[in-house]
């Protein structure tokens, strides 16, 4: 049997050979030198996503963190359109307006996420309600002008990169994903469109389209489908610059397969480099679902897992963001997320530091994955 060094750091944390904290004790960079500048070094932007919510924004230590170690900031809601203008006409820019104005501050810069959430049930309702079959495609793609000028207008020269369309390829199918916009408009169509109005409204802008497909068995026809996306969007003309990998990595399919699972995430990322697209990793997290309960031995694990995909993911040069999706467990999505939960019902472990704001291994495999990968020109 095969054992890479994956496997065998969460074998020897499991059986209490290896203590955590020690997992990745050659890291050459020591756990004073902010994450950020270590990107920095290497061509690379360092961000994570944050919430204007009581235990985020407004905790002042979090928000602290975040300072020390990230020069980019994505708002986690606020920017979304169900968060922008929950009700028609009401808008509501001024959570992430706050933000935006605090992260200037400490030096940080802007990502946008994200101008269209595809799935219908991440639409506001009222935009779920509107009936175009009276006037055709034309209101739709009214609405899809006015939302995407308003925002794009709003926040300016001040977003330097937007994910212009989030997930819209179904995962189980590899289908392009049904909504209102898609019914009246048709899907690439409809996706074509929100990216030539990005364009026409921040053409300084990165604009990337942003889903969480991954390389298990369990992931074949998502990947399909999203290639088969980008493909049928170059061969438009459409102004699309880059993917983004939303990397919630960790347990997720059933199948399992290792050392082919990084085999096709290459193979993919080969195919999606191929066609002349940046990439960047945009939520990262690390689901331990299956991972032991012992605390020092999930940890490591969570921490030879990342280390594992970020070697990997971070090898390719185009890839120049790297995006937290949240820097302290406490806060992670994957808390309240009960569609892949624990079985022993045990909080998740996914993030570079614990509840306590106190750094974990993940941290540490974090840092010598960024002082590992390759320069960027």
């Amino acid at each position: 049997m095969t054992v890479n060094r994956r496997e065998m750091l969460t074998m020897l944390a499991g059986a209490s050979l290896l203590p955590a904290h020690l997992a990745f004790a050659d890291a050459a960079d020591d756990a004073a030198t902010p994450l950020k500048e270590l990107a920095r070094r290497k061509g690379m932007r360092f961000g994570n996503a944050i919430a204007n919510a009581p235990n985020r924004f407004g905790d002042p230590a979090y928000r602290a963190l975040m300072a020390r170690e990230c020069g980019v900031l994505v708002c986690e809601t606020e920017t979304k359109w169900q968060g922008l203008e929950p009700r028609q006409g009401q808008m509501h820019f001024q959570p992430a307006d706050e933000m935006f104005a605090w992260a200037k501050t400490q030096g940080m810069q802007l990502r946008g996420h994200c101008l269209v959430w595809q799935p219908e049930k991440w639409l506001p309702a009222w935009v779920n309600a509107r009936d175009f079959s009276a006037h055709g495609s034309r209101a739709a793609e009214g609405l899809l002008r006015e939302h995407i000028t308003g925002v794009c207008q709003h926040f300016g020269k001040d977003v330097y990169s937007y994910d212009v369309i989030n997930e819209a390829v179904d995962p189980a199918s590899g289908d392009y994903r049904s909504n209102v916009f898609t019914r009246s408009l048709g899907a690439v169509e409809q996706i074509d469109l929100a990216f030539r109005l990005a364009h026409e409204q921040a053409p300084h802008a990165q604009l990337v389209y942003n889903d969480y497909m991954r390389g298990d068995a369990g992931s074949a026809r998502h990947r399909a489908g999203v290639l088969k996306l980008l493909a049928a969007l170059k061969a438009r003309g459409t102004p699309i610059n880059a993917l983004g990998l939303q990397s919630h990595i960790g347990s997720w399919d059933e199948k399992g397969d290792g050392a082919n699972a990084a085999r096709e995430w290459r193979k993919f990322l080969d195919e999606v480099s191929g066609m002349g697209y940046d990439l960047l990793i945009t939520e990262f997290d690390v689901n331990d679902r299956k991972l032991p309960a012992d605390v020092a031995a999930r940890d490591a694990g969570v921490a030879a897992l990342a280390k594992d995909y970020l070697d990997l993911t971070l090898s390719y040069p185009r890839l120049r963001d790297f995006l937290l999706w949240g820097m302290a467990d406490h806060v992670s999505w994957l808390q309240t997320w009960d569609e892949a939960p624990r079985k022993d019902k045990l909080p998740m472990r996914p993030c570079p530091y614990d509840a306590k704001l106190q750094a974990k291994p993940l941290r540490a495999a974090i840092a010598a994955a960024l002082v590992a990968m390759p320069a960027r020109a």
